[in-house]
C-alpha cells in the first residue's frame, strides 16, 4: 500500500505506511529541533531532554517504561541530532497501541524529575568523556566547530562539561514547553498496522495538544579554518571539510554521489590509493551532510603519525583529481550503490518509519523511494564536476587529533 499523510487541526502531521509480509511495526515522533536550537550556555540541552524523558513519563518510572516495551518484545530508542530529535518504538504488531502510547507519553508527559537529572548529568558527562577519548568520534565535532565557527550548528550535540552542569529542571521544562510543539513534529508509523485504528488512537492522544510551532533557527554559514588537538598517540586522525549543499538543493544528490566515488567504499579512489596502493591508512572515507540552509562535504582518515602529512597531501590531490577526471563508470557504480543502499534499508519497518518522518520534515510531503531514485539517476558527470568545483572553491576546514600533522 502507498503511504498516506494526515494532519490534525493543531498542525501535527501523521504519516502511515502499511507493509505486507511483516509481523512488526515501528512508530516514531520526529521533532524538527535539535542541538542547533539551544542557547550557548545550555549546549547539550536537547540531548539531555532526550535522556530525561526515559526517566519517567505519565506515571511510569524508568524501569516501568523499559519493562512495558520489553515485556512485549518491543524496543524503545531515541536520538538527538543537530537539527532533529527522534523518539521511536518498535513492537510486534499486536502491541502497536502500546508503542504509540509510549512515544506519546515520552514527548507529552515527561516527569523531568530534579533528582534524576542530577544522576543523569553524570551519565552524560561520562558519555562526553568517552567521546573525547575516541579520536575518530571527537574529530567530527572538531571539524563541525571549524566549519561553522561560533555558530549554533558548530556546537557538539553532547554539549560541554560546563553547559551540562548548568542544566536544571526549569531549563528542561522550558525546552519542552517552547520546542515540543505539534507543528514541529511528525508522527510516523510503518509495518503491520490498521490505518483507521491508528488514526483514531492518534487523534485521542494528540488532538488536545495546543497549537504552536517551535522558533526558527539561526541560519548557518560555512567557515574555513583549522583546529588541532595535540595529544600523544601513534595515529593521527584527520578530517577535511568543504562547503556542501542544503537538503532542499537538488545539487545535494550530486554531492552525495561524489562522496561515494571519492571515498564511499573499497572501490573508491581514496581507499584504492591511500590504503591499497600506498599503504598509508587503515580507515578512510568521505561523506556529504545536509541541513536546511547549508551542508558539508567531509573526508576522514587515520594514519600513522609519520605518514599523516603525506596522507593529507594525497587526499587534497585525489579530491581535486576526482572532480576533474570522474568517469561514467564511477558515476554508474555510485548510483547503483545509492539505489541499493536506499532500497535495502527501506525493507525494515524502523527504516521505513524514519524515511517517512524525515522526508516530511525536509520536504513537507511524502517522498516515495521511486522519486529519490529518479533524483539519483538524473545526476550527470557535469553535475558531479560542478558540485566538486564549487566545494573546492569555497575553502577548507581542517581538524586533526594527534601530533603527526606538520603541513598547513
Amino acid at each position: 500500500m502507498s503511504p498516506r499523510l494526515h494532519r490534525l487541526s493543531n498542525g501535527l502531521a501523521i504519516a502511515l505506511q502499511p507493509m505486507s509480509g511483516v509481523e512488526t511495526m515501528a512508530v516514531g515522533l520526529y521533532s524538527n529541533v535539535g542541538a542547533r536550537s539551544e542557547p550557548n550556555h545550555y549546549s547539550g540541552l536537547a540531548h539531555m531532554v532526550e535522556h530525561m524523558v526515559f526517566k519517567g513519563a505519565a506515571g511510569r518510572n524508568a524501569r516501568m517504561i523499559a519493562e512495558a516495551a520489553e515485556n512485549c518484545g518491543g524496543q524503545l530508542n531515541a536520538w538527538t541530532a543537530r537539527d532533529h530529535t527522534v523518539f521511536q518504538a518498535r513492537m510486534l504488531s499486536e502491541y502497536w497501541d502500546l508503542g504509540l502510547e509510549l512515544v506519546a507519553d515520552l514527548v507529552r508527559s515527561p516527569t523531568l524529575d530534579g533528582e534524576e537529572l542530577e544522576r543523569e548529568k553524570g551519565v552524560v558527562l561520562s558519555e562526553l568523556g568517552e567521546s573525547y577519548d575516541t579520536p575518530d568520534d571527537i574529530i567530527h565535532d572538531y571539524l563541525q566547530s571549524v566549519a561553522f565557527k561560533d555558530q549554533a550548528l558548530g556546537r557538539p550535540v553532547l554539549g560541554n562539561e560546563t553547559s551540562i552542569k548548568a542544566i536544571d529542571r526549569p531549563a528542561l521544562s522550558q525546552w519542552v514547553k517552547q520546542y515540543y510543539q505539534p507543528e514541529g513534529f511528525v508522527l510516523a508509523a510503518a509495518g503491520k498496522i490498521d490505518e483507521d485504528a491508528f488514526l483514531k488512537m492518534a487523534e485521542s492522544r494528540f488532538s488536545d495538544w495546543g497549537k504552536g510551532q517551535p522558533l526558527a533557527v539561526e541560519k548557518a554559514k560555512f567557515t574555513t579554518g583549522r583546529y588541532d588537538d595535540h595529544r600523544d598517540s601513534d595515529q593521527t586522525h584527520i578530517a577535511l571539510g568543504y562547503r556542501g549543499f542544503s537538503y532542499q538543493d537538488i545539487r545535494s544528490h550530486a554531492s552525495a554521489l561524489l562522496a561515494s566515488i571519492l571515498g564511499g567504499g573499497m572501490s573508491s579512489r581514496l581507499f584504492q590509493i591511500l590504503r591499497e596502493e600506498e599503504g598509508l591508512v587503515y580507515s578512510v572515507y568521505s561523506w556529504s551532510q545536509s541541513w536546511i540552509e547549508t551542508g558539508i562535504f567531509g573526508i576522514y582518515c587515520a594514519a600513522d603519525k609519520k605518514d599523516a602529512s603525506k596522507a593529507l597531501t594525497l587526499i587534497r590531490q585525489i579530491m581535486a583529481d576526482t572532480v576533474e577526471s570522474v568517469s561514467e563508470e564511477e558515476l554508474q557504480r555510485a548510483k547503483a550503490q545509492a539505489r541499493a543502499g536506499l532500497l535495502m534499508n527501506l525493507e525494515g519497518v524502523a527504516a521505513r518509519c524514519d524515511h517517512l518522518g524525515r522526508q516530511i520534515q525536509i520536504h513537507n510531503r511524502i517522498v516515495n523511494p521511486s522519486e529519490v531514485v529518479e533524483w539519483i539517476d538524473a545526476v550527470s558527470l557535469d553535475d558531479i564536476r560542478s558540485v566538486g568545483q564549487y566545494s573546492l572553491s569555497q575553502g577548507e576546514a581542517l581538524a586533526s587529533v594527534g601530533d603527526g600533522l606538520t603541513i598547513s
